[in-house]
């Protein structure tokens, strides 16, 4: 109880080797999707705010004084 039977691997296998294994569409398109994923990724982190915008705390402040 409570590990994993060799029923379990095989069909951990079974699914790793048809969505990254083999010639076909699959494996090219979970490499565009880890691509799209690490560039979004990316993007939010290389974001910062322009001089005109403000930012979350200036934001927070101004909703505290309107309060």
């Amino acid at each position: 109880m409570g590990g994993l039977s060799i029923w379990h691997w095989l069909i951990v296998l079974a699914i790793v080797l048809i969505f990254f294994g083999g010639k076909g569409r699959i494996p090219g398109l979970m490499k565009d999707l880890g691509q799209g994923v690490t560039a979004f990724k990316k993007g939010l982190k290389d974001e910062k705010p322009a001089d005109g915008q403000a930012t979350n705390s200036d934001d927070k402040q101004s909703m505290i004084d309107r309060s």
